[in-house]
């Protein structure tokens, strides 16, 4: 049986593909998702064999853990030891959107992302299909829908072309990433590292992605290392 390839735009089929995806993900499996920059593959964040094999899909090993995507701003919270006020003066400026950002993460929290340094990169995405998903699944461990060293996927087709039935549910929202279009940096989030802002530290920025470094710098200002 070839994959399910659920049309998010048709109420009906998505009305019933949604319950199916969600049953997916709770079952260990990974899916293909949309968000506001490219598809990602997507997994249980709080199921350690689930984010094996969603790395295994993308050909990636434990060094390179996939960042947790979120509902709102309270979810990822909960998820770190602390929220810097100016990690939550960007989450308020650019969330939903295009930013990841890396904290450290709560030691009360029970997952295995892999070699995280006590890390956890956290987003909200703008997309209403994804925002739908994460509302009932809660976090989810979400990577670009590509294998290693492949370009990022911005259709359902082109994920597909790459993971092929070797996953079960695709989600097809229709092209994304409009609202980046002529942004200068990789089609991804912007990542940036604010895990020694508290302790007076600068920010990293460890990708440029869709949103302007400088757009970050100048709602938090401080000392910002590229």
């Amino acid at each position: 049986m070839g994959a399910l390839i659920i049309d998010s735009a048709d109420s009906r089929a998505w009305e019933e593909g949604r319950l199916v995806a969600l049953e997916a993900l709770r079952s260990g499996q990974s899916i293909i998702m949309p968000t506001d920059t490219v598809y990602g593959i997507a997994c249980d964040a709080f199921s350690p064999d689930a984010v094996n094999a969603l790395l295994a899909h993308k050909g990636r090993g434990r060094h390179m853990p996939p960042p947790v995507l979120v509902a709102s701003a309270e979810d990822a919270t909960k998820l770190a030891q602390s929220v810097p006020p100016e990690a939550a003066a960007l989450m308020s400026e650019f969330w939903p959107g295009g930013v990841t950002i890396v904290l450290e993460a709560s030691p009360d929290v029970e997952w295995d992302l892999g070699d995280t340094q006590g890390t956890v990169a956290v987003r909200m995405p703008n997309h209403p299909v994804a925002l739908d998903v994460l509302r009932e699944s809660g976090p989810l461990a979400v990577s670009s829908a590509n294998l290693t060293g492949q370009l990022a996927s911005v259709t359902v087709s082109e994920a597909y072309e790459q993971f092929g039935d070797a996953l079960g549910v695709y989600i097809d929202a229709g092209p994304v990433g409009h609202a980046y279009a002529d942004a200068p940096g990789n089609p991804g989030s912007t990542i940036v590292d604010a895990t020694q802002v508290a302790s007076g530290g600068p920010w990293r920025v460890l990708r440029h992605g869709v949103v302007p470094w400088e757009d970050l710098r100048a709602v938090v200002g401080g000392v910002w290392e590229q």
